[in-house]
């Protein structure tokens, strides 16, 4: 007789299923009818507001936010998303509710690039993070390291003089961004792993390579990410390119690892450390608070090639390209320099504290050209922001390029004038406001705990830099036409690189050329 009744069960089994799937769609529904999001326009099903990201999502955002205000609500795809464009939205988020936005959501195919998310930049929130941030601060870049390695950055910026010097002599162009990146990618692998990836060395262009190819995978935007039923596709085949990426590099750097251990082993661990070294002591070290691998110190590396090599020479070269459109600017930087260092002598690191226009010209170019457009977290739980609700696992952009310009902030907001950030009695005297990470009008380097660890190391090398490319040369630009202007269009990728490369001919100004090396 059991067996009469087992449809009646099976019924009641798949009407009480549909009735519960029902009932939680209609809360779901109920709760977000409730729940007051950011204002935001009408999106598509499936695609939501992808359609409205062009090549330049830091744009198209600034747009929107036009419209519709300074938060932002945005589906794009299946990923609920926020766009805060405002200092007070951005302290909201970076400071005062911080903890709750103090992850980032990686993108799928950089997943493996990273060792499973296992670098600085994208870890999770947590333990192993808060060991990678504490060792970052407290050794990595401590002003013990970055004075240790001192000498690492003058030799890399005088060979670049060198290059430069060269080309003045033979009358040729150069590409200045080209020759600023192989700069700032030697001075990161000579700390990394001194002697071992040097710049003459062909590991250091294999290094280069890969790290573009990471730049390229972080700011591509993948349907797979975004869009429910592509999860498993690779539709653009990035996840086949960041496999690619992944296995070039760990065989890179497990061989500069084994070089590395081999002269440890040698010299007995002592000598003078290098960031390596430093790792690798951790790893050792059976009562560190948090056991090292060796795909965490891989991945740990890769990170710091992502995050300084790009960073540095791109806004280097914004910053050179601005004063060649601005003649009075360029000079009036060089008669500090002239007043402060002479011209007997080159500018050192040292100097750069008693060069205050310079550091105005660095903080105006950070304001304009902020090598990082987008600040990008994910909310860990449900909370509110201005009233708003932003609900769990949205994808959170801090757009810094947008209160970069915001004129409720900024006097012509998109006119270069780093006379704004110079002291004097004027209301609109902005000389008090610091890049790292307190004033929220100005946040090139994020803010928080999130913050980058390299901001000082960055810092060091873009003044020295900038102020080197003032004292030493004349920029010219053009085929001879009278006032030529330079193109300031924005390139599209994720440390905003210029469109066009800064091509131009370096013609000496100092004679005779004070010594290099």
């Amino acid at each position: 007789m059991a067996h009469h009744h087992l449809p009646t069960y099976a019924i009641l089994f798949f009407v009480s299923l549909i009735s519960t799937v029902l009932l939680r769609t209609i809360i779901s529904k109920i709760r977000r009818t409730k729940a007051r999001f950011p204002p935001g326009p009408v999106g598509f099903p499936i695609i939501g507001h992808l359609h409205l990201l062009g090549p330049i999502p830091h744009r198209s955002l600034h747009k929107l936010s036009e419209r519709y205000g300074p938060l932002l609500h945005l589906r794009l795809g299946s990923v609920p998303s926020i766009v805060a464009s405002s200092v007070e939205t951005a302290e909201e988020i970076l400071k005062t509710q911080e903890t709750s936005f103090a992850s980032r959501r990686q993108p799928s195919a950089f997943r493996r690039l990273t060792y499973g998310s296992f670098d600085m930049a994208w870890a999770p929130y947590g333990p192993y993070w808060k060991f990678l941030k504490k060792l970052s601060v407290s050794e990595l870049f401590s002003s013990r390291t970055l004075q240790h390695m001192l000498p690492v950055r003058r030799e890399e910026i005088m060979r670049l003089l060198q290059v430069l010097l060269k080309k003045s002599e033979a009358g040729n162009a150069v590409d200045v961004g080209s020759e600023l990146e192989k700069m700032t990618n030697n001075v990161i692998s000579r700390m990394m792993m001194s002697g071992i990836c040097t710049s003459t060395d062909g590991e250091a262009d294999d290094v280069r390579k890969v790290v573009h190819e990471a730049l390229e995978l972080m700011g591509a935007a993948n349907a797979s990410d975004y869009i429910g039923f592509c999860r498993n596709l690779d539709l653009q085949g990035l996840r086949k390119r960041s496999e690619d990426a992944h296995c070039r590099f760990d065989r890179l750097v497990e061989r500069i690892i084994k070089k590395h251990e081999k002269a440890r082993k040698m010299n007995g661990g002592d000598g003078a450390k290098d960031i390596l070294d430093i790792l690798l002591d951790v790893s050792e070290d059976e009562s560190a608070e948090v056991k090292l691998t060796r795909d965490n110190i891989k991945a740990f590396m890769l990170g710091i090639f992502v995050g300084g090599t790009d960073t540095s020479s791109i806004t280097t070269e914004w910053a050179l390209a601005e004063l060649i459109n601005h003649p009075d600017m360029l000079m009036k930087a060089r008669a500090e320099i002239d007043s402060v260092v002479g011209k007997e002598r080159l500018v050192e690191e040292s100097d750069v504290h008693n060069l205050p226009y310079i550091q105005a010209i660095v903080k105006e170019t950070f304001r304009l050209h902020p090598t990082i457009p987008l600040i990008v977290r994910e909310c860990t739980n449900d909370c509110k922001i201005d009233g708003y609700d932003i609900p769990l696992n949205s994808q959170v952009f801090i757009s810094v390029w947008a209160i970069g310009r915001d004129p409720e902030y900024w006097d012509g907001p998109l006119e270069f004038r780093p006379e704004r950030f110079m002291p004097s009695d004027k209301e609109s005297d902005q000389s008090w406001v610091d890049v790292r990470g307190q004033h929220f009008q100005l946040i090139p380097f994020g803010s928080g705990r999130r913050g980058c660890p390299g901001t000082n190391l960055a810092l060091h090398v873009i003044h020295t830099t900038i102020a080197l490319m003032v004292q030493c040369f004349d920029w010219k630009i053009g085929n001879g036409e009278e006032n030529p202007v330079l193109d300031m269009t924005e390139g599209g990728g994720l440390a905003l690189p210029r469109s066009q490369p800064l091509v131009c001919v370096p013609v000496a100004r100092l004679n005779p050329f004070p010594s290099i090396g």
